[in-house]
């Protein structure tokens, strides 16, 4: 299933995320004036290793090979994108509209963030990858110093410092305060939170710079949340207003939005990608050369400028473009993709292609599917319904994850109930994960209606015969005689996702809500049915499905779930959802995280569906495991793969 990000995480082609945790530092609240480098618990800052992964590993499907084979210099990978989940921005900050995995891992191929997370399929902060070294928190976690690995290079031969990361986060200010905060221009952007939380950013030396905090943060919180955001701009070619133009003082604001406004007005002409002399120049292992701005199909080509610990062996990086799943599918049956994904809908024909010598290989990401409530529709008081606890309840009651995990995706999932599943396992999974608080019922969905003042007609219309705010009344605001029914808009690719959809919707039947099942492309949903995104149309969705978020190694629902999130697409609001998320960005209390996971489990922003495997297959390339397994984490890192001989 598609997926949105929250940056530090990515995705190849759909779906959620995983692994361990690493900590950015002691504990909030120690004493000013001691630095405390940012440390590691169960973390590693290894380069992708040829350590193996089978399928007794739990959560994994298949087998992961290690590196074998002879590599050939040169030549062609090829892999997918689809239809409705294909790069639409280019620059590296991203507009709430196309904030999503795609583009953002399009972008890392060309422009490397300051770190790089995944190590394998574990979401760890991989150090060798990263531009920056591990912070150094002071001042009682007030002060961030970032030393930054010089190696890396802008193809104009200028080194990727310190200015290009102030030159980020000016032109980050630029695009989120033109006259007011505007969440629209960066997906992941919250009032208070970065650029907002850094009261002066400086750069001491060529590659340090140092950032003076408004508040002192959770170290973890602010290292995998906040640090993660940024991507070095290359300040000596991009800061200018106009092609060709005089390179301006970016550190004036005015400059700055005019800089903004010129590179965002360049991003939005996709026919013009792979000419545009702006993005040229780039830090990252490949080169943009061709883009069909019809399909969104792409190719790049290795750099050889590129700065980080493996060049790319072979030369050339092509992105095929697929009107749908299936016809991803049908092109690894042909043996015309090097890389392809393995949808639940395909696992029945896995051994046909791995008899073509694919291997196969999947595992659950650390993050979460959910069906999306949307709680600013007042159409047929609709807000009113579901602002009512009971009712969620109910919804959640009418939910088979058995059946779902077993009928829809073969068995590769796992079942999920909140923001941080049970599997994989993180440091940060609250105790009460593995146990459904709403396991699938009939019965108890209709209890739940009937006892609070609605007459439940199995297969007809329910409706409210004891309206009011009281004990077993229906809740305020709904009339007597009201019915429930609601549209659920869900993604037309892949076909699990309307399978799914339809399973909720035979369910509530059950209990007399109607629900109709509409399908819609991902690009529609996250950019029309988004409240903070498209809040014109808050009257115009009550329900829908369309993936779900990629999580950090810190996994917060930070920005999701808290009232006025930049991503909280439903608009969802609750008093002490929010002091558990502040917590966890404040407090240093080590459980924070978990307790503000298990409350939003019981509390049900939304419905929490499985988690599936993400599962990949290739031929023809081979290179670290690590490489591979990483893409089960939304990482993508080709320039360890190569081409084997006789492939």
């Amino acid at each position: 299933m598609p997926h949105r990000a929250v940056r530090s995480s990515r995705a190849l082609f759909a779906v959620l995320a995983a692994g361990a945790v690493i900590l950015a530092g002691c504990a909030s609240g120690s004493s000013g004036g001691t630095p405390k480098a940012a440390g590691s618990s169960g973390s590693s800052s290894q380069a992708p290793s040829n350590n193996t992964n089978t399928s007794t590993t739990v959560g994994a499907y298949g087998t992961l090979p290690a590196a074998s084979g002879t590599p050939v210099k040169g030549g062609t990978i090829t892999y997918p994108i689809i239809n409705g989940s294909t790069p639409t921005y280019i620059m590296p900050i991203l507009p709430g509209a196309d904030s999503t995995v795609y583009n953002q891992q399009f972008e890392e191929l060309l422009y490397r963030p300051l770190y790089w997370f995944d190590v394998g399929n574990r979401p760890v902060i991989n150090y060798p990858l990263s531009i920056g070294k591990a912070p150094v928190y002071s001042d009682g976690d007030k002060t961030v110093t970032v030393t930054m690995n010089p190696n890396y290079k802008w193809t104009d031969g200028a080194s990727v410092d310190a200015q290009d990361v102030l030159f980020w986060i000016d032109e980050l200010r630029a695009a989120v305060h033109p006259v007011k905060t505007d969440a629209a221009n960066f997906g992941n952007y919250t009032p208070g939170d970065f650029p907002d939380n850094v009261d002066k950013a400086s750069a001491p030396s060529k590659f340090t710079f140092v950032l003076h905090l408004t508040h002192a943060y959770n170290p973890n919180w602010f290292t995998e949340t906040q640090l993660n955001l940024i991507t070095p701009l290359p300040s000596t070619t991009w800061a200018q207003d106009k092609a060709g133009g005089t390179q301006l003082d970016y550190t004036n604001p005015a400059n700055a939005k005019k800089i903004a406004n010129f590179l965002e007005a360049q991003s939005g002409k996709l026919s013009t990608y792979a000419s545009n002399p702006l993005w040229k120049d780039v830090d990252g292992p490949f080169t943009l050369t061709k883009f069909d701005s019809g399909t969104d199909a792409n190719t790049m080509t290795a750099n050889p400028a590129y700065g980080g610990p493996q060049k790319p062996v072979f030369q050339t990086l092509q992105a095929l473009y697929f009107a749908s799943s299936t016809a991803q599918f049908d092109a690894v049956r042909a043996g015309k993709l090097d890389l392809g994904e393995v949808s639940s809908d395909n696992l029945p024909q896995v051994p046909i292609i791995k008899r073509l010598g694919y291997n196969v290989y999947g595992y659950p990401g650390l993050g979460f599917q959910y069906t999306v409530f949307n709680f600013q529709d007042k159409t047929n008081h609709w807000k009113n319904i579901v602002d009512q606890l009971y009712f969620r309840q109910a919804i959640a009651h009418l939910q088979d994850e058995d059946a779902i995990i077993k009928g829809v995706y073969g068995g590769a999932a796992a079942a999920a109930y909140g923001p941080v599943p049970a599997v994989p396992a993180t440091a940060y999974v609250p105790s009460d994960a593995s146990t459904n608080p709403y396991p699938y019922s009939i019965q108890t969905a209709s209890q739940l209606l009937s006892s609070h003042g609605w007459k439940v007609v199995p297969g007809g219309t329910t409706t409210c015969i004891k309206p009011g705010s009281g004990a077993g009344e229906c809740g305020a605001g709904i009339p007597a005689g009201q019915n429930l029914n609601f549209t659920d808009y869900y993604t037309n690719d892949p076909a699990s996702a309307g399978l799914q959809t339809t399973q909720l919707a035979s369910a509530a039947a059950q209990v007399g809500i109607k629900v109709t099942p509409v399908a819609k492309t991902f690009n529609f949903i996250v950019d029309q049915y988004d409240d903070p995104i498209a809040p014109s149309n808050n009257n115009k969705w009550q329900v829908e499905f369309y993936g779900g978020f990629t999580e950090g190694a810190y996994p917060t629902t930070d920005t999701i779930f808290n009232t006025g999130g930049s991503n909280n697409e439903g608009d969802y609001s609750n008093k002490q959802a929010d002091k558990l998320i502040n917590d966890s960005k404040f407090s240093s209390n080590p459980n924070a995280v978990q307790d503000e996971a298990s409350y939003l489990t019981k509390n049900l922003p939304a419905v929490f569906d499985p988690n599936p495997d993400l599962i990949y297959a290739w031929k023809g390339i081979s290179g670290p495991p690590d490489s591979f397994s990483n893409l089960t984490q939304y990482g993508f890192t080709p320039e360890y793969w190569y081409l084997t001989s006789g492939s």
